[in-house]
């Protein structure tokens, strides 16, 4: 599959992330949001993953010749420190564990290993298969490929460890993009589905689906080159959840 190369959703949002239920007669719970504030973004980053860590955001952001892992203010979008990958990477998912920030890449199978004070690259490893989204869940590293399957590491040798296929009552749930650990959850963007996933890190199970198809409509009645959502964030500190 060949990914798209419009630009993302202009805005970051925040939303409440204690959801309630929208549709008590779905397949699984369909929960709602409220948007709480919104902050400027780079319109032109286009963006693959994206962490909140200590009042800041690192954003990394894909396309051949473009791709970056960035250090962005949160209040208005200000990109305060900036590292660009070789012309050959398409950046892909990010994450930090053990003050170090990990980001993938799509077709090359390497991810690349940044010291998180300074983005000095200090480590690389390498994958079987596509890089599309990681996270942590504080002693694991947990990859997606764009497939139903997400993968555990070892966070020292980034050896895999186990495979989870995700299912629901629709069946496996293909196409798993960027990831976030959220209150014991793993919370997956869809590629080309407005609703985020929410998923049983031990068994795959879908329990539920957040439904941000508003957000994206709203966005694209304004900017007709908006795609797809793709980036979440968390900020345990004051609970709040920020897409893009």
């Amino acid at each position: 599959l060949r990914r798209p190369a419009e630009t993302w959703l202009n805005m970051l949002l925040v939303l409440v992330c204690v959801f309630t239920p929208a549709n008590l007669f779905a397949q699984e719970p369909i929960y709602s949001y409220r948007v709480v504030n919104r902050y400027p973004h780079d319109s032109k980053a286009f963006t693959q993953g994206l962490v909140f860590h200590e009042g800041y955001l690192y954003e990394g952001t894909g396309l051949y010749g473009e791709s970056s892992l960035r250090q962005v203010r949160l209040e208005d979008g200000v990109v305060l420190r900036q590292v660009n990958l070789a012309h050959r990477f398409f950046g892909e998912g990010v994450t930090i564990l053990n003050d170090s920030v990990l980001q993938l890449t799509w077709k090359e199978g390497l991810a690349f290993v940044y010291d998180l004070a300074n983005f000095q690259e200090i480590g690389q490893f390498s994958y079987q298969g596509e890089g599309w989204g990681i996270t942590t869940d504080g002693e694991h590293l947990i990859m997606s490929d764009g497939s139903h399957t997400l993968t555990y590491l070892d966070a020292a040798s980034y050896e895999p460890l186990k495979t989870v296929a995700v299912h629901g009552k629709e069946g496996p749930i293909y196409l798993l993009n960027e990831l976030e650990y959220v209150q014991g959850e793993i919370f997956a963007n869809v590629w080309f589905d407005h609703r985020i996933c929410r998923i049983d890190p031990l068994t795959g199970q879908v329990l539920g689906w957040i439904d941000l198809s508003d957000l994206y409509a709203e966005e694209k009645a304004v900017n007709e080159a908006a795609d797809v959502l793709n980036g979440i964030a968390y900020d345990q500190k004051d609970d709040r959840l920020f897409v893009t």
